[in-house]
């Protein structure tokens, strides 16, 4: 019978960087920049075969696996996820757990270990929305990011490299936040209803639109669009359109010479003064202190 031998690391075409403690509490801890979010370890393990790591009381930084190909095990708690190629896993700080590749088609995963003030509140939002097991559809950006912060960490620990490093990290957690954005193809079937109704919003800063002419664009009942489209904006539909009514003004206000009551008329409002009480609301400066204090 053939014995398996389990390996921690040695990979052909591995890569792996551990910052020294000693930099991390110099350059990281004692950054205001960055201590909210930094790197204490990264590395990618191609086709990772025999690979095992088990953590009976967990490790001190949260971590985010990203199986890139093959398959393999990861265990949190006695509770099995099954890894394949674009899914991910984020262990938060102090679980215990352990994981393996895949015998007869090993994984190849990108992988980081990060500390910071809000180290946690972003794995509970990752956790939130996806769970701790996840899946990305849309891995080009990710991986392109994830390179970058890497090959910038292989030239050392100077404050620049640190600094650059760890602002891209915020980057490189949106595309697992927000990954549907993340669509280059621009194909409509990868949006939801909100999103649909926020192009077309987008699309007719120059109409007065009703609660019910847009809802009715996505096929549901005013009630139940307005629900839902707080819960993803955090606005209302109405207010949120206002909100683009007033962008597009402020493209007329300091790209054109148009005047106010023009510009009002522009973005669908027949009684300017209207127009810049609204304006006055969302920006805090009337449309005229606006255009004068931006082309100073």
């Amino acid at each position: 019978m053939e014995h398996t031998i389990k390996k921690k690391e040695g990979f052909q075409g591995q890569k792996l960087i551990v910052i020294p403690k000693q930099v991390l509490n110099s350059k990281c801890v004692r950054n205001k920049m960055i201590n909210t979010l930094y790197i204490t370890d990264i590395g990618y393990y191609p086709r990772a075969r025999f690979h095992y790591m088990e953590r009976p009381h967990g490790a001190e930084q949260h971590i985010l696996i990203y199986c890139n190909d093959g398959k393999g095990r990861v265990f949190i708690r006695n509770k099995e996820y099954k890894m394949e190629a674009d899914d991910f896993i984020i262990i938060p700080d102090g679980m215990p757990h352990s994981y393996t590749a895949d015998e007869d088609d090993p994984w190849s995963i990108y992988w980081i270990h990060f500390k910071g003030a809000v180290s946690g509140k972003i794995t509970t939002d990752i956790e939130k929305k996806n769970g701790l097991h996840g899946f990305i559809r849309f891995k080009e950006r990710s991986i392109e990011l994830f390179n970058e912060m890497y090959t910038q960490l292989e030239k050392g620990y100077s404050n620049d490299s640190l600094m650059c490093v760890n602002m891209c990290l915020w980057h490189f957690f949106s595309t697992f936040l927000f990954n549907d954005k993340y669509d280059i193809s621009g194909k409509l079937s990868n949006k939801d209803s909100i999103d649909l109704a926020i192009d077309f919003l987008s699309k007719h800063t120059h109409r007065i639109l009703s609660l019910e002419e847009i809802a009715c664009e996505v096929n549901l009942s005013p009630s139940h669009f307005s629900y839902l489209f707080k819960k993803k904006t955090g606005f209302s539909p109405m207010e949120y359109f206002n909100h683009l009514k007033v962008q597009k003004a402020c493209q007329y206000l300091l790209f054109t010479k148009l005047r106010v009551k023009e510009i009002s008329q522009e973005v669908g409002i027949e009684d300017q003064y209207y127009f810049s009480r609204m304006f006055t609301k969302v920006m805090g400066l009337s449309p005229n202190e606006y255009r004068e204090k931006r082309i100073k």
